[in-house]
Order: C-alpha cells, then sequence, then structure tokens
C-alpha cells in the first residue's frame, strides 16, 4: 500500500487531485485509516489513476470520465481515443502556427507602411504562357484558405505529369478567379508552364490552357507565401500611388522553390491598366 503522497509520486499527480477524485467517487483510495483519515493506495490503481488522466485530457469532464470507467473502457478503445486526440491538437496546432504567421506578416506590412520602395515594382508586358493546371475552390482569398486547396494541388499535379510522359518547361503559375457560386469562394489554379497540346490531358484530370498575355505590375517575395501579405500591400501602394488601377487577382510565379518554404522566390504579378 502506499500513502497519498507516494502515489501521487508514482502517478505524477498532485495530492490534492486525489482527495478531489476520493470527494466525487472517481478514484477511492483502497484503505482510509479511520482514526487519522490518512488514504492508502494500491499498486492496481494506477491502472484507473492512469485512464483518468488520459481521458481528462482528451477533454473529456470528470463526470463523464467516470461514465466512460465504470463501462470498462478496454485498451485498444482508450489508445484509439487517444490517437484520434493526438491528431485533433496537431490540427489545433497547425491552425494556431499558421494564424501565428499571418499575425507576423500583418505587423511586417503595419511596421513597412510609409517606408515601401518603389525601385521592387516593375511594369511590363508579360506574354501569353501554356500551362498545364489542376484546379480546386477555396472559400475565400485568405492564406488560410488558399494554403489548404493549392498545396494538395500541386501534391498531384508533378505526378500525373509524369505519368502522362508531359515534363514541366518552366516555372510554376497559380492564378486565380471568382468562383462562379460567389460568396467570396475562389478558383484556384495550380500550373506549371508546359508546351504540350492545349485540351485535357488524357484521364488525369489536368487540363493545359494558353494564358492571355497582359500588363502587369510585378513584384519579387521572397519566403513563403503564407508571409506574402507586405509585399502584396506595397504592391496595391504602388499601383494606387502611380496612376493606375488593378484589373485582377494576382499570378503568381514559382521562380524558386526549395524544400525550405524560407527560401521561396515568387513573382508577383498584379494584372493593371491605367486608371
Amino acid at each position: 500500500m502506499f500513502t497519498i503522497g507516494d502515489f501521487a509520486r508514482y502517478g505524477r499527480v498532485s495530492a490534492r487531485m486525489l482527495r478531489h477524485y476520493d470527494a466525487i467517487g472517481l478514484l477511492r483510495p483502497d484503505r482510509t485509516d479511520p482514526a487519522t483519515g490518512y488514504r492508502f493506495y494500491g499498486a492496481a490503481q494506477l491502472a484507473r489513476l492512469n485512464r483518468v488522466i488520459a481521458l481528462k485530457d482528451l477533454g473529456f469532464t470528470l463526470q463523464q470520465v467516470r461514465a466512460i470507467l465504470d463501462e470498462q473502457v478496454g485498451p485498444e478503445e482508450l489508445r484509439g481515443m487517444l490517437r484520434l486526440r493526438r491528431a485533433e491538437l496537431e490540427e489545433a496546432m497547425r491552425a494556431a502556427a499558421a494564424r501565428l504567421t499571418q499575425v507576423e506578416a500583418r505587423l511586417r506590412s503595419i511596421e513597412s507602411e510609409g517606408s515601401m520602395s518603389v525601385d521592387d515594382v516593375v511594369v511590363k508586358n508579360v506574354a501569353a504562357v501554356r500551362v498545364a493546371e489542376l484546379t480546386g475552390t477555396a472559400a475565400g482569398y485568405e492564406p488560410e484558405d488558399i494554403t489548404p486547396v493549392i498545396g494538395p494541388l500541386y501534391d498531384r499535379l508533378f505526378p500525373l505529369l509524369g505519368e502522362a510522359g508531359v515534363a514541366p518547361s518552366g516555372p510554376g503559375i497559380a492564378h486565380y478567379e471568382d468562383a462562379p457560386e460567389g460568396g467570396g469562394a475562389v478558383v484556384v489554379h495550380a500550373g506549371v508552364t508546359v508546351s504540350a497540346p492545349v485540351g485535357p490531358l488524357g484521364d488525369t484530370g489536368i487540363t493545359v490552357v494558353e494564358l492571355p498575355p497582359f500588363e502587369a505590375a510585378t513584384v519579387v517575395h521572397r519566403g513563403s507565401m503564407d508571409g506574402v501579405l507586405p509585399t502584396s500591400q506595397t504592391l496595391a501602394r504602388w499601383i494606387d500611388a502611380n496612376g493606375y488601377r488593378s484589373a485582377g487577382y494576382t499570378r503568381e510565379i514559382s521562380l524558386e522553390c526549395p524544400e525550405d518554404r524560407d527560401q521561396w522566390v515568387t513573382e508577383l504579378q498584379e494584372p493593371v491598366v491605367r486608371a
């Protein structure tokens, strides 16, 4: 038998927590000294304690934990619940990291207000280009909407091109348009330059299209596209200050795409017309 202090130490919990578990009937001590009120626990009770802590960390209330344990949840079922909770926590961490990236990008944009370099923006005529692309729909144009759509599209695009025997002949090109259903949704086109004929590429789901020429205000963004906001807003300020107006969504040309996303180099090409 263990004293409450020893049992708490072995279970990596506090004695105060064990007293609370006793009070609500979740984990009773094996024996309580009637004279002193001291609680004593058996080694076999560590198994129940482990389940209590695991289920509590899964997000269940203590009342729910007691109900589950009274149903005698087995190790395999508990392991499955833990795996599910782990996946939920990992997704929450990814979402939190993405939000942090957007906050940092917004702060950089605020810090750069009034100090943009006009030398970084160049107006040029962009020639027509042929791309093989897959498309998907994002709920909005925010990075947290675009990234989960465009990433998987590119993950599928290159293996499918390889299976079709088509090799890229130039950089990746992403472009966007309003979705027909409206509501702020955006059609995402994830493409890469090719020299194949225009039209469907077999049964791969890839379509080869010819993007028309246009006049663009361009700027080079260095780093992950999750942090593109300051660069795109510098471009917007330049357009407004130099007598132009935007004529559509920005096209993204992948100049360098190493494994480290922070080393990416992307040219932003925004179609413009004279205001």
